[in-house]
């Protein structure tokens, strides 16, 4: 009996330990998965959300990682539309658009401008920049064709003289409308340049020499225009003032850097503000930016608008084969330097000689592919928002 109770003690002394161990062991099982789970709480990643403009940029830059680096060089280049073989130079150099003159109007019919435009776009792999000066006055490319206008416009001075602020809204308005009815998404205006001597080259084509009238102005055609998806060029950056003009050699501008401060830039700065995505680099040498390159091939000019105006849109040069340019440097040597010192597109008249020395620079490592992929970011971005290119389609 005495044994029978001494095992029964022992055994339920063991049950006892046993009923010990079992619930330590669950107590630290338990203290286990709460601190697994504390840990497992502080080390999950909130997953961020992208914005639109973020998922667009990825887009993007995978879609130019995927072009081959002719094609990404022949974006930069807006070319003057030739006499002949236009549709063919439109994928032979892979072109980023093209600017069109009187030449390209002059005795057609509407329906013949629509079914030219179409066949360049036709021929192009990424819709083309299709562009004019159309800014009333002494420069219609468009309106001067009868068939497409019964009178050309008039120039800014003169609508604002006959109409005031309405008649600018409704020129804006009507220009934007039969260019976009043409086939035309690039109007290159407005002229944000000022001048108040009227043997000025600019005067007849500048709207006012007072500062918050230029300003009205400029940002009345910009919002209208990019209300109604057709791009504007403000030009012609840093501002013409009283200079002679470059058509025909280089002009030089001895101003003081103030005087922009305080004139010139501000409608510049008024386009940016009203959401104009380009800017036209003029070929004066201001010498208080600098005095050894024309504004077009000036790296520190760029800077300016980079860095003080904070332009992240695209930067064009004026046409590179005008004579202030060409007595300047050679032609070839003009595309190069003008790719090297910012600009993303470059107006030029002859593509033959300037695309190939500007794809080799870039092959020999004198250009930064990686400056040129910037640069074809901004072109496609603007055409993003011109409502011609949608990176979707090509996903």
């Amino acid at each position: 009996m005495k044994k029978i109770k001494k095992t029964i003690k022992m055994t339920s002394s063991a049950l006892l330990a046993l009923c010990m161990v079992f619930l330590m062991s669950a107590c630290a099982n338990s203290n286990s998965q709460s601190e697994q789970s504390q840990t497992t709480e502080q080390t999950t990643v909130q997953p961020t959300t992208m914005s639109a403009e973020e998922i667009n940029d990825q887009k993007l830059d995978k879609f130019i990682s995927n072009m081959t680096l002719e094609e990404k060089v022949g974006q930069m280049f807006y070319v003057r539309c030739p006499d002949e073989d236009a549709v063919k130079q439109v994928s032979e150099y892979n072109i980023g658009g093209y600017i069109l003159f009187g030449r390209d109007f002059d005795g057609k019919t509407r329906d013949e401008v629509i079914n030219n435009i179409q066949s360049y776009q036709n021929e192009a792999d990424i819709p083309l920049l299709i562009g004019v000066d159309e800014e009333g006055g002494t420069v219609v490319r468009v309106s001067s064709n009868p068939n497409l206008r019964e009178t050309p416009f008039l120039s800014p001075k003169d609508t604002y003289a006959n109409g005031g602020w309405n008649a600018i809204e409704q020129d804006a308005e009507e220009k934007a409308d039969l260019l976009l009815s043409l086939g035309i998404n690039v109007n290159m205006a407005p002229v944000c340049d000022m001048t108040s001597d009227e043997n000025g080259f600019m005067y007849d084509r500048s709207f006012s020499s007072d500062v918050d009238m230029e300003d009205r102005y400029v940002r009345t055609v910009v919002e209208i225009s990019k209300g109604k998806k057709l791009g504007t060029v403000l030009k012609h950056f840093p501002g013409y003032g009283n200079n002679s003009d470059t058509h025909t050699g280089i002009a030089y501008d001895d101003r003081e850097y103030s005087e922009f401060e305080s004139t010139d830039f501000k409608p510049f700065y008024q386009g940016i503000e009203s959401g104009a995505d380009c800017i036209l680099v003029s070929h004066n040498i201001v010498n208080c930016m600098d005095s050894e390159y024309p504004a077009s091939l000036s790296k520190k000019v760029h800077d300016i608008l980079r860095n003080e105006f904070k332009f992240d849109g695209v930067i064009m040069t004026d046409d590179l084969i005008m004579d202030a340019i060409t007595d300047f440097t050679g032609d070839e040597a003009a595309a190069v330097t003008a790719a090297k010192c910012g600009n993303d597109l470059l107006c030029c008249s002859s593509v033959e000689t300037q695309y190939p020395a500007v794809l080799e620079a870039v092959q020999n490592g004198e250009i930064p592919e990686s400056q040129i992929d910037a640069s074809v970011k901004r072109i496609l971005k603007w055409k993003q928002n011109l409502g011609i290119f949608n990176i979707d389609t090509y996903q």
